[in-house]
């Protein structure tokens, strides 16, 4: 059984959409880095990077790496959560929808059945649901 796992998800605030998830037991900031990429090669790169200030997140490597981009940076405030609505809000969701409805038995277990939630997150009838709520406006 799974007892560590740590997950980081890349997603577009202005659209809520999730657009990348990734699962392991560990993530440092070269894992962020190859996830980025791929999202990144997809939506293409953007003009700012927010995100909390793990560890991960804050490695020299990562900075250098997005400053090659000419992507900025934007931190928040270390217990601020409030900060980053949507990221909390998102987090709740996966917990309530995915994380506590299941034990894991592998990490690839997680990998797999998270994934599939990432895509149901993603379809249309989903977005309309949490619309009011999560995004007023719509994308």
């Amino acid at each position: 059984m799974e007892h560590a796992r740590e997950e980081y998800q890349f997603s577009e605030r202005h659209a809520c959409r999730l657009l990348a998830i990734r699962v392991a037991r560990r993530l440092g900031s070269y894992e962020v880095i190859e996830t980025l990429a791929d999202v990144m090669l997809w939506r293409g790169v953007p003009e700012y990077l927010r995100s909390d200030n793990g560890p991960e997140f804050v490695a020299k490597e990562l900075r250098k790496w997005l400053a090659t981009l000419g992507t900025g940076t934007l931190y928040i405030e270390s217990g601020s959560p409030w900060e980053n609505g949507y990221c909390e809000s998102f987090n709740g969701k996966l917990r309530d929808e995915c994380l506590n409805g299941e034990i894991f038995y592998s990490l690839k277990e997680a990998q797999i059945v998270i994934e599939q939630w990432r895509i149901e997150y993603n379809t249309p009838a989903a977005f309309l649901a949490r619309l009011p709520a999560a995004c007023p406006g719509g994308p």
